[in-house]
């Protein structure tokens, strides 16, 4: 995988999550979707997304690293692909 579609990849999960975690989580700790609701969440979204993003440079290359691990353990031992 290249190093732009690692980094395109990136900015598209990061978005993804931060748009839908900022919102579930501001929709749940606000009592559901009202118009408080709504007008705070562009602002927590602004907030987690670069949070999000920059997390990820470290916890993809660790996270994949711990998935080869886990595969090339498990009892089945795995397919690599």
């Amino acid at each position: 995988m290249s190093k732009k579609h690692v980094f395109l990849s990136q900015v598209f999960m990061t978005f993804i999550m931060a748009a839908t975690m900022s919102g579930l989580l501001g929709m749940i700790f606000s009592g559901g979707p009202s118009v408080e609701w709504l007008s705070t969440w562009p602002r927590q979204f602004i907030i987690a997304w670069p949070i999000a993003f920059i997390l990820t440079m470290f916890a993809w290359p660790a996270s994949m690293a711990l998935a080869g691990r886990a595969l090339r353990f498990s009892p089945r031992g795995g397919s690599r692909s």
